[in-house]
């Protein structure tokens, strides 16, 4: 790839909020702003009307609002993880959407799902065919849920909005730092997952040893000979941050990063200009298998996301 500016590899970071605090949040984004990034930053719409199955802040706190739109006005994207922190039906979803809307002016860009029951294409529908049943092999002991958002009639479908309203949404995570290797189609459409307009991979940086395994000095001097491009999956709110400050592992490789001639930019960004190159790419059956393959073999071996 040819990268803008005569930049050397393109950077990312897709952050969900699990287990991220408001006190959290602004430690790590503020860190990330002096930094000189511009990342993505995935929150929840809705504030929770049931138990939750997750730990984070929601856009429910109206301090929190506050907070993202601030990230938003210094160039950082929001991003959607599904409605709020438990399952949702389809009128709820909606509301959420339209709450997003109201929150940050227009409709999200890019999305990763939440493991509620309106996920879209989650579980053993990430994988076709025999490999579905490898997967439900390989998840036999583990978390592991029912997943209903592309399921038209059932109560938490909302395949016809995500198709209308998202440009893009996450999949595979693999353990490479370079995701275009990974994924050379990215952003691709998958005929047989017809309500997703367009699918984006990424590197599986979950939490903060994964994170800082996945930038460590040989992989960054990896994806600067190749020219490559990383979309660096994460939660910022897991392993970030030690007694009030963040990680020094964490700081000392971010700064490391930035110093470098990269291109960092928000998700949307980076698969916008991918798409400018080479559109939005329908995957043939071959490489459908391709990518299913890899990620079990990672899910096995490594347990990715």
């Amino acid at each position: 790839m040819t990268w803008p500016e005569g930049k050397r590899f393109a950077f990312t970071i897709f952050d969900d909020p699990d287990g991220q605090s408001l006190e959290h949040s602004r430690l790590v984004y503020s860190y990330l702003t002096d930094l000189g990034l511009r990342t993505t930053k995935a929150v929840w719409p809705m504030g929770p009307v049931r138990e939750p199955n997750s730990g984070g802040e929601t856009c429910g706190n109206p301090d929190y609002v506050e907070h993202v739109l601030q990230l938003q006005e210094l160039g950082f994207e929001v991003g959607y993880h599904n409605a709020t922190v438990h399952p949702t039906i389809r009128a709820e979803t909606l509301h959420a959407l339209d709450l997003f809307r109201n929150y940050f002016g227009h409709d999200p860009w890019t999305m990763a799902n939440h493991y509620n029951t309106e996920a879209i294409y989650w579980g053993d529908a990430r994988v076709t065919g025999i490999r579905r049943s490898l997967y439900n092999l390989v998840q036999l002991g583990r978390r592991s849920g029912q997943y209903f958002g592309h399921i038209e009639g059932h109560p938490s479908f909302w395949g016809d909005a995500c198709r209308a309203r998202i440009r893009f949404c996450r999949n595979f995570a693999y353990s490479s730092i370079h995701t275009l290797d990974e994924c050379p189609w990215m952003p691709y459409h998958d005929p047989q997952r017809p309500y997703v307009p367009a699918w984006f991979s990424a590197c599986d940086g979950n939490e903060g040893r994964t994170f800082c395994a996945s930038i460590s000095e040989a992989n960054q001097e990896h994806l600067e000979e190749r020219g490559g491009a990383c979309i660096l999956y994460t939660h910022f709110g897991l392993g970030f941050v030690e007694r009030g400050q963040l990680s020094p592992r964490f700081k000392s490789l971010m700064d490391r990063l930035r110093r470098k001639n990269g291109w960092f930019v928000s998700v949307n960004t980076l698969l916008e200009y991918l798409r400018e190159q080479h559109g939005v790419m329908v995957i043939s059956d071959a490489q459908r298998a391709s990518l299913e393959l890899r990620w079990l073999r990672e899910k096995i071996f490594r347990g990715t996301s």
